[in-house]
Formats: C-alpha cells, structure tokens, sequence
C-alpha cells in the first residue's frame, strides 16, 4: 500500500490511473511471454527438423507444429488486444480525470496560491504537463514494469536452462539500466531548465498579446518581437543540448546491452568446444536473445523519458497537494455584522495587516481608505475567505468564517470591483452568473435596477448580443453596470465595494451612483474607497495606514480631528484643484 501512494504521487495518478497501471503490466507481462512461447515453438520446429534430418524425427510433429503456430497467432492477437486497451484505452479517461480534478482543485485553493504562480504557469500545468504525462502513463509505465517482470521470469528460465550462457546473454542489462539510472539528475536538471525556458517563451507570447496596442502605441515592436527570438532560441538551445545529452547515455545503454549477444556467441562456442552443451541448446540461447532485448531497446527510450517526465508529475502534485480552505456546508449567522478581531495578515512572511480591529454592521456603509499599500483590498479580500488570516478571528455574525467552507461562505456575499470579469457570452448569461437558474425576467429586472437597458437595448440583438472576450465590445461604464446587475440579481446581504466609479466620466458616474444606492440598501456594505470625496456619506471609515488601523469614526469626526483622512481629503482636494488649472 505504501509502495502504491508513493508511486501514485510520484507520476501524478489517480487511484483508477494506479489500478491501469498495474493492469497495463499484466498484460505486458503476458504479450512478452507469448511472444517467447513463439520462440519456444521456432524452437520446437528446429528440433524436429535437426531429428528429420537424423533419421531420428517423426513426420507426426509437423502437424503439432501448425497447431502450436495457429495457437500463438491467436494468443498473440488477443493479448496484445487486450495490452492495446489496457494502455492506451483506458489512460485517456486518466487525461481527462486529471485535467478537471486539477480545475477542481484550482477552484478550491485560496488567493495565496495564485499570487505564487501566474497564469501562463498554471495553464502549462493543465494542458502541457498533463498531454506530457499522458504519454508517461500510456506508453511507459505499463509497458516498462511489464518488460521487468518478463525479462526476470525469462531469465529465471534460461538460468534452470544453462546459468553460464544466461549470465553471458543477460549481464548488459543490469550495467545498460545502471548507466541509465545514473543519468537521472543530469536529465531531471535538464527537464526542468527545458520547462523554464518554455514558460519564459509563452510568457512573452502572452505579454505581448495582451499589451499588442501599447506595443503599437509606443514604438516597441522590434524590441519585444527581438525579445521574444532571444526567448524562443534559449528554449531551443536548452533543449537540444538536453536531448542530446539525454540520447548519449540512451545510446551507450543500449549497446552494452547489445554486446550481450556477443558474449554469448563466444561462450556458447566455448561450451559447445568443451561438450558441456550442444549446438541446439546454443541456438535455443540465440533465439532467445534476439527476443529478450526487444522490450528493452524501447524501455531505455522510455526510462529516459520517465525521468523528464518528472518535472511535469512534480507541477502536477503540487497543486495537487496545495491546502485547499475547508469548512462546514452549512452557515447560519445572527445578522451579518462583519467583526476584525484582531487579525494579522502575512504574504510570504511579509506582513500586511498587523492586529486589526472594526466591525462593520448590517445596515450600514463601512469604508476602508489609506494609503497605496495600506492593506484596505487585503482586508477586503480576508472578509471574503479569499484569503485566510494568519492570526486573529474574522466573524460574520458571529460566526468565525474560517469554519466554513468558501463557496457556502460567498453564497452571502456580492462584489464589484473596479477590474469587472466578463465572459465571451451574450449580455444574458453574463448577467445570469450573478444567480444561477435565474430566469429571463429577473435578469431584466435586475438590468433596468442597474441602469443597463439603455444601452442594452442599442446592442444588434439586445440581451442575446455577444459582448466579446471580457466584454470588449461595451465601455467601461457599461461592463460596470453589468457587475453591478449581476450583485443586484445575486441580492446577497453582504457587498462588498472596490470604488466602481474611480476612472469614469461624470455622466456614466451618476448612473452608476443610482444603481448602487439600489444595491446597497439595508446590506452591509465594505468599501475600499480611494477618492475621499466618494466616502462623505459613509456611516464609519477605517482608516488605514501600514498594515494598522490609524483612525475610525464617521466622517466629520474625523475631519475635526484632523488626522490622516482628514490630511488624505486635503490632498486629494489640492489635486483636484491644480487638474483644474
């Protein structure tokens, strides 16, 4: 059972993977001793005709002989058909299990994980490393653990046969595997220079897909496009230069296995010279031989490819193993009061919050301001279980979220954010994320409460109109107020409020406004704000500064403090006022 988990963790397989794994061996096994049997049966045949020859045969042994010959053929068929299913068949379910088990996983883990690793990074995982592994899982594991298994059940045979000639026929094996395994490092080292070079490539191709218009825009062409040649001769160099070196040690195996069928011709003409065997038994050997290498001369291939391919099962795992935020299925709050009970947040033991402390409650608009830094989305995000706090307790009506699990937890929450997500979609189903099974009339209705009718009814085909990928056909007001439709129709008791307005026009800001006084009433409402100007109407502002709370209060109390916010509002109004001039 130990055996099976760490090698299960070691090439990234499922339990079923494991149960075809074993079951592609079996089957190898038994295709690779009816293929011997078939030498049995040359064999055989040999005899009888050295016998014929004699005088000593019998004509009768002909027609055994077409028997066992018709016997192997269907053997043979019906074995390697069941090998073909058993490694090939049955690992494309495996792809496809491990592919939506890592999407599963993905969904699950918190924030933290994603800031670790980007998305060109993620994507290799999911599609790169796994289409690598299905190669691993079809056409190596099976296969090699099966031509083990074979070849010691050969050699045991030829062992009881003639243990000198066995040794001469079988002893470049173990040295060809050692030389192999001795490549390890050299090729997991080379793998994963290989996987860094690729991911350096597909980053430049995202990165100047993404910002092609910027690119335009200032001229940098020819200096991404040279860039990108650097990057994508890099790869090619580091990879050829580790498959070159992976091919010198696959090569120099292979023929020292080889000399193996040389040492047997010398020792077998030496036994035969001294009468210890005779010329038959020395063929039987040759036979062998020119067989017992076969399923090696593709296991060196594949041992090698094995060792590469780890790299890719260790990015696998690792996502695979990642904690994943857990909790009850069920919530039942007394209200919805979010409480900071002294929370401390750290990012790769940098830390961001320190000892935090507030309460915003139902009914009321909270807001979060400060500095760049301050930590106000971190809180944010923290309140929402993106994240988990790393000391401290953050209770929803009394309940500590960290007991519950994340999508029963959000099922309570709305949130719109500056940076609004669409899908390549049509307005509708945009929308209808915002409630699942929401009907056709509720997504209206949610839309007219957002002020989106206006614009959706210009669109060529209303509701049913395709907005592009994140929604590149609508202005930014308008995604805008879609996020805010799909909160409205959602209607969750907890908002949460990145500024919404921040980089828009005066007339799209108003209609925004409007939609928002929907949303937010009676809720209970956590706003980062960044214009001081947008928060004069909140019921309590934290104040943030370095992590720590600086000030709460409302906000004439602290303008006649004169203290941070009220510094922050002089500030913006200076600003304001020189944009002016």
């Amino acid at each position: 059972m130990m055996f099976s988990k760490k090698f299960q963790q070691k090439y990234a397989l499922t339990d079923q993977g494991i149960r075809n794994t074993k079951r592609g061996a079996f089957w190898t096994v038994i295709v690779n001793l009816i293929v011997m049997g078939g030498v049995g049966i040359l064999y055989f045949t040999m005899s009888s005709f050295m016998a014929e020859l004699t005088g000593d045969g019998n004509l009768a042994n002909t027609g055994l002989v077409i028997m066992l010959l018709l016997l192997f053929i269907l053997l043979s068929f019906l074995t390697h058909l069941e090998q073909y299913k058993a490694t090939y068949g049955l690992v494309y379910n495996e792809v496809k299990t491990m592919r939506i088990s890592l999407a599963e996983k993905l969904r699950k883990l918190p924030l933290g994980f994603f800031g670790k690793r980007d998305i060109a990074d993620l994507t290799e995982t999911i599609m790169g490393d796994v289409n690598r592994m299905e190669h691993v899982w079809s056409h190596v594991l099976g296969y090699l653990y099966g031509a083990y298994i074979s070849t010691a059940i050969i050699a045991l045979c030829l062992l009881f046969y003639n243990w000198k000639l066995a040794i001469a026929a079988l002893w470049g094996v173990p040295v060809a595997f050692a030389l192999l395994f001795g490549s390890r490092k050299f090729a997991s080292r080379s793998a994963e220079r290989t996987k860094k070079a690729a991911l350096k490539v597909s980053d430049g191709l995202q990165e100047a897909l993404e910002n092609v218009r910027e690119i335009r825009e200032t001229n940098q062409k020819e200096r991404y496009l040279d860039e990108l040649d650097r990057k994508i001769d890099e790869h090619e160099r580091i990879q050829t230069k580790g498959e070159l070196g992976t091919g010198v040690f696959v090569n120099g195996a292979s023929v020292i296995m080889r000399l193996g069928i040389a040492t047997t011709i010398l020792a077998g003409a030496s036994l035969i010279l001294s009468g210890e065997i005779d010329f038959m038994m020395f063929f039987m050997f040759l036979l062998v031989i020119t067989r017992v290498y076969a399923p090696f001369d593709q296991s060196l291939t594949l041992i090698a490819e094995m060792f590469i391919s780890q790299v890719s099962a260790d990015r696998m795992m690792e996502i695979s193993n990642a904690a994943t935020a857990t909790g009850s299925d069920t919530f039942h709050p007394d209200g919805h009061d979010i409480v900071f009970d002294n929370v401390s947040f750290a990012y790769d033991s940098e830390a961001v919050l320190r000892n935090v402390s507030f309460t915003a409650k139902e009914g009321e608009v909270t807001a979060l301001v400060g500095p760049s830094g301050s930590g106000k989305s971190t809180c944010a995000r923290l309140a929402a279980r993106l994240w988990d706090a790393t000391k401290g307790v953050i209770r929803v009506g009394g309940v500590d979220i960290s007991t519950i699990n994340p999508e029963v937890l959000l099922t309570d929450y709305s949130m719109v954010f500056q940076d609004v997500i669409l899908f390549d979609d049509t307005v509708m189903e945009n929308i209808r994320l915002g409630k699942h099974g929401a009907t056709d009339d509720e997504v209206r209705a949610a839309a007219e409460a957002a002020n989106c009718a206006e614009f959706i009814n210009r669109l060529p085909n209303g509701y049913n109109t395709m907005i592009g990928e994140n929604g590149t056909k609508l202005s930014g007001g308008e995604r805008q107020r879609i996020s805010i439709a799909r909160a409205l129709l959602k209607d969750a008791p907890i908002v949460l409020l990145d500024e919404a307005t921040a980089s828009l026009d005066v007339e799209n800001e108003t209609k925004i406004q409007e939609a928002l006084s929907r949303l937010l009433a009676g809720k209970t409402v956590l706003v980062i704000a960044h214009r001081m100007r947008t928060v004069e109407n909140a019921d309590k502002i934290i104040v943030l500064k370095d992590g720590t709370v600086e000030e709460i209060g409302k906000p004439s109390d602290l303008m006649a403090k004169n203290g941070l916010f009220a510094h922050m509002v002089e500030l913006q109004k200076q600003s304001a006022a020189w944009r002016l001039a």
